[in-house]
């Protein structure tokens, strides 16, 4: 169609009332309407194709000006036109924040579409939110069967919940699961508690499906394919000229997984090596655990190249199997621990390595070695090397946590338990006799006190990790039962005491425990020592620290506050409030001053200005100065009241963690010593001082400040 017929049938529309035909005309030849209209002229045709003011009122908005940007660029101006056309009286929109709603009713006077939400009725958009934050619902979305009916919808959450899931990625697209488990909780499909179980059922479903692709990272998306792959000469075209080492492994590992790589010809197994090995230099030195899955997958499916030695070597180099180990999924790294241990010499390197390695790696190596054993000429048993390389671990004055943890939580794997009958009123009830770890292992007391080492203190990192789990052990009166079986008396009594002398446990869980080790073993109250509960001091700060906090107080109440009123003011003229960003940020700043100052009236109430000259030097306590012992020599720090705080010059609130840990121990006693590094440290206290001259003076009222 010309430009001039184009203008002509333009005119006809409008002497027909037709504005849906206008309408359609110019977003069908919007290059040859642009050329000769200007974005007013347009505007001025489509209104007069119409009388209805609602129209009228939506063709206003799309091609208004703004003072900053002039008027709006012709393509974007339509766009905004045909989305508001959408939002009739009864229409379902989808929102982000709110999901599924109806429109009741779009105002043209106020250009205001308003909505019912689920849990929002009534909700108004002006014409630019609407455009911005709305979506017309398609008829196929979830949210829109959810409501057309709610009880089928209910039977496949109950019945099916892997359709439930792909109904989903219909709806959103491809996501991984963290998404996943947002849409479906958001959306209130699934309650928080519940998703875990919910998931995995779905998942065991979803695996069957030919047109599900599950990545083996959560933070890969899921994706649900069109249609299903035959894998035939079209794929392999398509596969030889990919390029994300990823997305070739993932291909590769699905093809073989459908039974395809067996049948496949030597052409088709060729394109797969060639594209393994392209993979395997994209990785290299870029991912290591991902080199790791490739050089698995190489050993599988017995590819020449890349060379299997030449791969080993790699991960060997600069310990990057350890960084692999920690990155790959727990069902993976067996399959490296193996490809690894090509010999004896390899697996001496793996033992080696065990205090380096994750937890996933340690559990695999000592469930892969364990018992593997070295015979003589004549096929006797000599020696027993992965035992002997952990015996020799766990001999040393700090073992490693992943070590002690295995074994401390699965204590039959490492010895043999001997029982016998014993005749209990006519009937046979089977009793532990014996006990014995492997001979290459400490006595079950060593390794019992690493477990109560590791406990201590605070942790970071995979450390941390089996901090926890000991820490759970110790708390299951079941587990707890079994270990003080295993024991002699003596031995009972030496880790009841080495437990109670524990000072860097939690202090409750460290009573609860101590108090279920007297319940199993009674004979242990003997050996318990009596603690005495840690002293209280009044809540002070000196007169110095009280005085800069009231002053800032008053400047909170006196400037900040009435300045924030007047910023609510002045937002106040910017328009609609509900979305008036100014006058939300002044608002937000408003509840927090409030909270402020709330919680700043409170503390200055209960804390009292102090020059702790009451304080007596015979325990540490607010008022004191202590010198300590560490590592790095002796230190001295001066330990005021809650709000003190200088370190140059060595004062430390009471209310630091290095100071609650020293508070009412005397000269002599140890206590923990706390570091960036999240390891366990201790420090003596070597003396304890009045405070000097020079900080009884820092504490004084500054000049010209009151309290």
């Amino acid at each position: 169609m010309s430009d001039n017929q184009t203008l002509v049938q333009l005119g006809e529309f409008a002497e027909k009332q037709d504005f849906e035909g206008a309408f359609k005309l110019i977003r069908d030849n919007q290059q040859e309407i642009a050329k000769n209209l200007k974005s007013s002229g347009v505007k001025d045709a489509l209104k007069k194709t119409t009388k209805d003011r609602l129209l009228l009122s939506f063709v206003d908005f799309a091609f208004s000006e703004s003072a900053a940007t002039g008027a709006k660029p012709f393509d974007k101006a339509l766009v905004a036109l045909e989305k508001l056309l959408k939002f009739q009286v009864g229409s379902l929109v989808l929102s982000d924040a709110w999901g599924l709603g109806k429109v009741v009713r779009a105002d043209y006077f106020y250009q205001r579409v308003t909505v019912d939400f689920k849990t929002k009725r009534g909700h108004q958009f002006s014409y630019a939110a609407a455009v911005d934050m709305l979506e017309v619902a398609p008829q196929d979305h979830i949210l829109v069967k959810q409501a057309a009916d709610p009880a089928a919808f209910e039977t496949m959450l109950k019945e099916r919940p892997g359709e439930l899931i792909k109904e989903v990625l219909k709806s959103y697209g491809d996501m991984p699961v963290a998404r996943l488990e947002d849409v479906c909780v958001g959306n209130g499909f699934v309650k928080s508690v519940n998703w875990k179980k919910f998931w995995d059922l779905a998942r065991g479903e979803l695996r069957k499906d030919k047109l599900m692709e599950i990545p083996v990272k959560r933070a890969d998306p899921i994706r649900l394919k069109v249609s299903v792959e035959d894998y035939g000469d079209r794929w392999l075209t398509a596969f030889s000229h990919k390029t994300d080492p990823k997305q070739i492994l993932a291909d590769v590992r699905e093809y073989v997984a459908q039974g395809k790589f067996n049948t496949a010809d030597a052409a088709a197994k060729a394109q797969i090596e060639e594209r393994i090995a392209f993979a395997a230099t994209a990785a290299r030195k870029v991912d290591d655990a991902l080199y790791a899955r490739l050089a698995c997958q190489v050993k599988a499916l017995g590819f020449a190249n890349p060379p299997a030695a030449e791969m080993r070597e790699y991960l060997w180099e600069r310990k990057r199997f350890v960084k692999a180990a920690a990155e790959l999924p727990a069902r993976e790294v067996g399959a490296m621990i193996a490809f690894l241990a090509a010999d004896a010499a390899a697996r001496e390197k793996l033992y080696a390595a065990i205090p380096e390695l994750c937890f996933t790696a340690v559990v695999e190596i000592v469930n892969a070695f364990g018992n593997e054993s070295v015979t003589d000429a004549e096929g006797r048993t000599v020696a027993y090397p992965c035992r002997k390389a952990i015996g020799a671990l766990l001999r040393e004055s700090q073992a490693p946590a992943t070590l002690v943890t295995l074994i401390v939580g699965k204590i039959e794997q490492f010895g043999v338990f001997k029982y016998s009958d014993v005749d209990v009123d006519g009937k046979k009830i089977r009793v532990l006799k014996s006990y014995e770890l492997w001979p290459e292992l400490p006595a079950l007391t060593t390794i019992l006190a690493h477990a109560i080492a590791l406990g201590e203190g605070r942790r970071n990192g995979e450390v941390l990790k089996m901090q926890n789990i000991v820490r759970r052990l110790f708390a299951d009166k079941v587990w707890l039962e079994k270990m003080f079986k295993l024991l002699s008396p003596s031995d009972q009594v030496f880790v009841f005491e080495r437990f109670q002398a524990s000072i860097a446990w939690d202090p409750s869980t460290h009573h609860t425990i101590v108090v279920r080790m007297t319940k199993i073993v009674p004979e242990l109250e003997s050996h318990l020592v009596k603690i005495e509960k840690k002293k209280e001091y009044a809540r002070a700060t000196s007169f110095r620290s009280y005085a800069m906090r009231k002053a800032e107080y008053l400047k909170l109440i006196n400037v900040d506050m009435p300045e924030n009123v007047r910023k609510i003011e002045f937002a106040k003229g910017f328009g609609d409030l509900s979305e008036n960003a100014e006058y939300q940020y002044a608002k937000d700043e408003q509840r927090q001053l409030m909270q402020k100052q709330s919680v700043m009236q409170q503390e200055l109430e209960m804390i009292a200005p102090s020059d702790f000259a009451s304080a007596v030097a015979d325990e540490v306590m607010p008022g004191v100065s202590v010198v300590i012992v560490t590592d790095e020599g002796e230190k001295t720090y001066h330990v005021l009241g809650e709000w003190d705080n200088d370190v140059e010059k060595g004062i430390l609130s009471c209310k630091a963690r290095l100071a609650e840990n020293m508070l009412g121990k005397k000269a002599g006693d140890q206590f923990e010593l706390p570091n960036l590094e999240g390891t366990t440290r201790f420090a003596t206290i070597k003396a304890i001082e009045p405070l000097p001259e020079e900080i009884r003076q820092w504490m004084k009222l500054p000049p010209g400040m009151q309290i």
